[in-house]
C-alpha cells in the first residue's frame, strides 16, 4: 500500500460511532476536521479513520504532523516532505505540491492545525483546488472554516461507560474493577483520554484510592485551587473541560520539584529528544547531570512524557509541553533555555558537518535528519537575536538538507542568513557554497552561476585571512615547504608525473628550481576555495561544458594544499574531474580515477562520493557496451542513496539501471524500472533529466526493449510500476536475477 501513516497508539479504545461518523464524512467529503479539545483523542482517531480509509484512496494516506511547527513559514515543506515530494522545484513550493497532487487520488491527514489555523485553510484551499482527487481530513480545536468542510466534534469518552475504564485498566495495566476507586476516576475526569493516562499513571505508583481521593479533594475545590494558573484563550481551555486543564496540574503538583523545572525546561524542544540532547539544554542549578535522568524517568513514568522509541528519542503531547512552556515563562527561564537549546544545535550542526567526511558521515546525516525539527527551530531564533550564528548553523547542514531532498528549507535559511549576517570569512563561503548546490539541484543554473563566483572570492578572502596574522599575507615559509613536501609524492589519485589536468601547465615537482622557489611564496588554495571550483564544476557539467569543468577542478587541485584524500572538498573536486572526462569521451581515463576514488572512498568509509561514483561506473558501462557491469553499478547505486534518503539520487540510479536493462535485453524488467523510476522523479517534481549522454542512451534503448516485448506489454508494466507502492519497485530493482 502507498502512503504512509504512523504506528497506531495501542490505547485507542471504543470509538466506534465517531469512527463511523469520520469514515462516513471521508466518504462523501472532501475536507473532514476532527475538533475537540486538547487530549481528547483527535489525532488517535484520525489515525484509525485513515488506516480505514487507505485502501479507497489508490496512491495511499499521507501523514503530516504539524505540532513541530511554530509558525507557517515550513507549512508547505513540511507537507510536500510526508507526501515524499522532495522540494527540487525553484520558485513557490506552494505550486510545486499542488503539481505533485494534481492527477493523485489520496489522502492528506494534516494533524495539530490549531496553532495556524488560518494558514493551513489557504493551503487546503489550493490543493482542493488542484487536484480533484485529494481528500483531506485534519485534526484541530476548532473548524478550518473552508468551504465544503465537513466537522465531526468529538467529545470526551462517556466517563461512566466501559470505554473510559478500559482505557484506564490498559493505561495503569491493571484489571481495576468498575465500581469501586476506578469508576469514580473515569467520572471525576470526564472520560478525557488523556487525564484517565496520565491518572494511570499515578495509579501505577499510588494505586487507584489513593489518586480517587486526591482528584477528589483538587476536583472539590474552588476555581482558585484547580491549578487554574494558565492564561490560554478559551478555544484551548474552554470552561466546560478545565478537567484536563486541572488533571495536568494535578500530574504537575505530584512531580518532584526536578521533575517540574525538568518538564518546563523540555517545553523548548518541538520534536523528539535524546538524554544527551535534554541534557545539553535542561541542566543547570539543581537540575544537574546527576540528578536529570532521574527526573526525566521520573516524568516518563508519569506519562508527562512519551516513553523512548527504538531510537531512544522521547517526546511531550502538545498540550503537555503547552502546560511546561507555560511554567517556563513564569520562571522567566524562557529566553535562557532557549538560548542553550540554539547553542546545542549550533554544536550538533558543527559536528555533522565536521563528521561529514570520513567513517561517521552516514551516522551524522542520521542524526541531523533526525533532529531536523530542532535544528530549524534553533535557526529560526539565531536569525532573530544572532544572524553569524544562523549562518554558521544553515551553512553546517544546508548541503546535508539539500541531499535529503530539503532544498526549499536549506534555500530559505541560506538566503536569510546570507542577507542578516554581515560575517565574512568561512562561514559565509561556506553558505554561498551550500547555497550553489542548491540552486543547481533546482535547476537554476543563472543564479548559481552569480553565486558560484561570490563564493569563489569569498573563500579566496577567507583563505588568505586565515593564512596570516598579518591580514592575507602567505603562511610561514615552514608551513608551504610541508605542503610542497607532500606535493612531491606526486598526484595521489595515480596521475603520472606531469599528467596534468591544467592546460599548458608543467608538473611543479619537475619545475626548475628558481620555479620552486617562487611557488613557496604564492597563495595555495584550501578547502574554502576548492569547494568553490567543484561547484563551479558542477555548473558546467550541467549546462553541458565538461572541458571547462575539466579546467577549473583540475587547475585548483594541482595548486592546492594537502594529500588527494585530506577533505571532503578535495573528493568533491576529484568527483567533478571524473564526471567532466566521461563527458569528455576519456571514458577510460575516468572509470581508472573513479576506481581510484571509490577505493579511497570505501577506505575512508565515506557514502555521498562513493554513490555518485557508482552511478559515473554505470555510466561509463553503458558507454563502453557492457550493460551487466552497469547494473551492477547503478544498483550500487540504489543502495547508497537509499540510505543517505536522497530521491532524486535514486531516481537517477533507476534510470541508469533501467537502460542497461533494456540494453541487455531484458525488455520486461526494464519496464518496471523506468515505471518505478517515473514514480520517483514525479516525487521530485521536476520531469526526468541526467546527464546527456545518458538521456540518449535511454531514449535508444527503450525504444529496443518496446520493440521486444511488444508496445503494449510494455505500457502495461510501466503502468504498474508507476501507480504501485515506489518502495516496492525499488525493492524488485534491488534484486539480481538468477543466472541461468
Amino acid at each position: 500500500m502507498r502512503g504512509h501513516l504512523p504506528d497506531e497508539n495501542p490505547g485507542f479504545v471504543g470509538r466506534r460511532t465517531e469512527l463511523e461518523r469520520v469514515s462516513a464524512a471521508l466518504a462523501d467529503h472532501r475536507l473532514v476536521t476532527v475538533t475537540g479539545v486538547g487530549g481528547v483523542g483527535k489525532t488517535r482517531l484520525a489515525l484509525r479513520a485513515a488506516r480505514r480509509a487507505a485502501d479507497a484512496h489508490p496512491d495511499g494516506a499521507w501523514w503530516t504532523d504539524l505540532s513541530q511547527l511554530d509558525g507557517e513559514r515550513l507549512l508547505v515543506p513540511l507537507v510536500a516532505d510526508s507526501v515524499d515530494l522532495a522540494d527540487h522545484i525553484p520558485g513557490t513550493s506552494t505550486a510545486g505540491l499542488c503539481r505533485r497532487l494534481a492527477d493523485d487520488r489520496l489522502l492528506l491527514v494534516l494533524d495539530s492545525c490549531e496553532h495556524i489555523a488560518e494558514p493551513c485553510a489557504r493551503l487546503v484551499t489550493e490543493l482542493l483546488a488542484a487536484a480533484p482527487g485529494l481528500t483531506v481530513l485534519a485534526t484541530s480545536r476548532r473548524p478550518l472554516g473552508v468551504r465544503g468542510e465537513r466537522v465531526v466534534a468529538l467529545d470526551p469518552l462517556p466517563p461512566a461507560g466501559r470505554d473510559a475504564l478500559e482505557l484506564l485498566r490498559r493505561a495503569a495495566g491493571e484489571d481495576l474493577p468498575a465500581a469501586g476507586p476506578a469508576g469514580e476516576i473515569c467520572v471525576r475526569l470526564e472520560g478525557i483520554p488523556l487525564a484517565l493516562e496520565l491518572a494511570a499513571a499515578q495509579i501505577r505508583l499510588q494505586g487507584a484510592e489513593a489518586v480517587r481521593d486526591q482528584l477528589g479533594t483538587r476536583l472539590d475545590a474552588p476555581p482558585s485551587a484547580r491549578f487554574d494558573l494558565l492564561a490560554h484563550t478559551e478555544r484551548v481551555w474552554p470552561s466546560r473541560h478545565q478537567t484536563l486543564r486541572a488533571a495536568i496540574g494535578w500530574s504537575h503538583e505530584l512531580s518532584t520539584p526536578l521533575e517540574r523545572l525538568l518538564w518546563a525546561r523540555l517545553s523548548v524542544f518541538r520534536g523528539p529528544f535524546d538524554l544527551a540532547s535534554a541534557t545539553a539544554v535542561c541542566a543547570g542549578g539543581p537540575l544537574d547531570r546527576a540528578t536529570l535522568p532521574g527526573a526525566l524517568d521520573g516524568l516518563v513514568r508519569s506519562s508527562v512524557v512519551r516513553p523512548p522509541d527504538a531510537a531512544g528519542r522521547l517526546r511531550m503531547l502538545d498540550t503537555i509541553r503547552e502546560y511546561g512552556a507555560t511554567w517556563l515563562d513564569r520562571t522567566g527561564e524562557t529566553a535562557t533555555v532557549a538560548e542553550r537549546h540554539a547553542a546545542h544545535f549550533l554544536g550538533l550542526a558543527r559536528r555533522a558537518e565536521t563528521a561529514w567526511h570520513g567513517a561517521r558521515q552516514l551516522r551524522w546525516h542520521r542524526t541531523a535528519d533526525a533532529h531536523h525539527t530542532d535544528l530549524r527551530t534553533a535557526l529560526d531564533r539565531l536569525l532573530r537575536t544572532d544572524p553569524d550564528a544562523a549562518l554558521d548553523l544553515v551553512g553546517s547542514v544546508a548541503f546535508a538538507w539539500s541531499c535529503r531532498g530539503r532544498l526549499h528549507e536549506a534555500r530559505d535559511g541560506l538566503e536569510q542568513a546570507l542577507l542578516l549576517s554581515g560575517a565574512r570569512g568561512r562561514a559565509r563561503a561556506r553558505a554561498l557554497w551550500a547555497l550553489g548546490v542548491t540552486l543547481v539541484l533546482q535547476g537554476e543554473s543563472g543564479p548559481a552561476q552569480e553565486v558560484s563566483e561570490r563564493c569563489a572570492r569569498e573563500a579566496r578572502y577567507a583563505e588568505h585571512v586565515e593564512s596570516s596574522p598579518y591580514g592575507g599575507t602567505p603562511r610561514d615559509d615552514r608551513d608551504r615547504a610541508g605542503d610542497r613536501d607532500r606535493d612531491r609524492a606526486g598526484d595521489r589519485d595515480g596521475a603520472r608525473p606531469g599528467d596534468r589536468d591544467r592546460p599548458g601547465g608543467r608538473d611543479r615537482d619537475h619545475a626548475r628550481p628558481d620555479d620552486r622557489d617562487r611557488d613557496r611564496h604564492r597563495y595555495r588554495p584550501g578547502d574554502l576555495t576548492l569547494d568553490a571550483a567543484a561547484l563551479a564544476g558542477l555548473i558546467a557539467l550541467t549546462t553541458g561544458r565538461p572541458t571547462a569543468a575539466h579546467v577549473v577542478v583540475g587547475h585548483v587541485l594541482d595548486a592546492a594544499r594537502g594529500g588527494p584524500a585530506d577533505s571532503a572538498a578535495r573528493l568533491r573536486c576529484r568527483l567533478v574531474r571524473v564526471f567532466a572526462l566521461t563527458g569528455l569521451g576519456r571514458l577510460a581515463e575516468a572509470r581508472e580515477r573513479a576506481l581510484r576514488l571509490r577505493a579511497r572512498c570505501e577506505e575512508l568509509d565515506e557514502h555521498w562520493i562513493r554513490t555518485a561514483l557508482e552511478y559515473q561506473l554505470a555510466l561509463t558501462g553503458l558507454l563502453e557496451g557492457d550493460p551487466a557491469a552497469a547494473a551492477g553499478h547503478a544498483r550500487a547505486m540504489l543502495e547508497g542513496t537509499r540510505s543517505l534518503g536522497a530521491s532524486l539520487g535514486v531516481a537517477l540510479g533507476l534510470d541508469v539501471l533501467a537502460t542497461a536493462l533494456a540494453a541487455a535485453g531484458d525488455g520486461e524488467r526494464a519496464a518496471d524500472v523506468s515505471g518505478t523510476g517515473e514514480a520517483y522523479w514525479r516525487s521530485t517534481g521536476q520531469p526526468r533529466r541526467g546527464l546527456p549522454g545518458l538521456r540518449a542512451l535511454s531514449e535508444k534503448y527503450a525504444d529496443t526493449a518496446r520493440a521486444t516485448i511488444g508496445e503494449p506489454a510494455y505500457e502495461e508494466i510501466f503502468v504498474r510500476a508507476l501507480t504501485g507502492p515506489p518502495q516496492a519497485g525499488l525493492d524488485r530493482a534491488l534484486r539480481v536475477p538468477r543466472q541461468g
